[in-house]
């Protein structure tokens, strides 16, 4: 298979996101499998020139970039204009993006443009090229192949290791020029940061859950908020916990909510439905703390505690801030 791969690299503010760099790591392992020629980036949006820059390092040949107003706020429809603009600059056959929200909201529009197949939420890229990707939960792994002469990848960030930087910068940053040709399907007139000052759930070292046994959001407030700011730690929910507006709908972790791999995962009054399983299992460490010791969670969970959570969190917390503090 001749032609290069496009990655489409999530940046903040001019920081690339670890979620751009696992993309990246994919991409290299299907450059290798599928023989194709070069790796090129494409970073949009405020910061995008800075995030290029420093992607460079990744053995990247083009780094494409674009601040267009158009592209400050997120909308499907002007990146994935901006996307196909890059992908044709790019001469490339292969789009690869990390399966986080904007990645799996904007890749199949992508597809349908340019007419290429799509493997989705992919977990490993096997010896032969095919492909790996959970389904029903993860309880059924299946290894696919695309058939069509373009190809899209959409890539879950828990499955892969970052890219290490390389060292060589022998490539070039380019400035798309894109401008907006598309009428804009909406206007973004709010846009908040998810989690506040807290890190990104797909992007921390450490999270924070809670369930349904939080009873309210005044708890997750009392008991949780304490403990994650005390670890540094991003805080998410069980779907139980969402459902019962304890917690926002962005902070929910599992099949229909965000897929995390932190290092450390600490489920507080957390069941363990399979649902949640399947967005935290692939966690490096995970603490269970629940009064009903016969909760399946303790299946998954490499240390476990059986109490109420009403006594020991707050006693968790104040230890850890001790040991902080030296």
């Amino acid at each position: 298979m001749s032609g290069s791969v496009l990655v489409f690299v999530e940046q903040v503010e001019g920081v690339v996101q670890k979620s751009g760099l696992v993309a990246l790591q994919a991409a290299h392992e299907l450059k290798e499998r599928w023989g194709l020629s070069s790796v090129s980036t494409v970073t949009l949006g405020k910061g995008a020139q800075q995030a290029a820059q420093s992607l460079l390092q990744y053995s990247t040949t083009n780094a494409y970039f674009s601040e267009d107003g158009s592209l400050e706020s997120y909308q499907a429809v002007t990146y994935k204009a901006a996307f196909v603009d890059a992908f044709e600059k790019a001469s490339a056959v292969v789009g690869v993006a990390a399966a986080t929200s904007t990645g799996k909201d904007f890749m199949p529009r992508v597809g349908a443009q340019i007419s290429a197949g799509q493997a989705s939420d992919i977990i490993r890229v096997n010896e032969d090229g095919s492909l790996k990707r959970p389904m029903y939960a993860g309880d059924v792994l299946a290894d696919v192949e695309i058939l069509s002469e373009k190809k899209l990848v959409t890539v879950r960030v828990s499955a892969f290791a970052p890219l290490e930087p390389s060292g060589s910068s022998d490539g070039s940053v380019v400035d798309l020029e894109f401008s907006q040709s598309e009428a804009a399907a909406g206007e973004v007139i709010n846009f908040e940061v998810s989690g506040g000052d807290r890190p990104e759930l797909t992007e921390a070292d450490v999270v924070v859950s809670g369930g349904r046994a939080m009873q309210s959001s005044e708890n997750f407030e009392k008991y949780i908020y304490p403990l994650a700011d005390a670890l540094g730690a991003a805080v998410g929910a069980s779907r139980a916990a969402v459902d019962s507006g304890y917690a926002p709908n962005d902070w929910q972790v599992g099949q229909t909510g965000k897929i995390v791999a932190p290092n450390l995962y600490i489920a507080i009054g957390i069941s363990g439905a399979i649902q949640h399983l399947a967005g935290m299992k692939d966690s490096k460490t995970i603490v269970a703390i629940n009064k009903d010791a016969e909760a399946p969670i303790f299946e998954v969970a490499d240390f476990g505690l059986v109490a109420d959570l009403y006594e020991v969190v707050p006693d968790l917390t104040e230890k850890i801030k001790g040991v902080k503090a030296g």
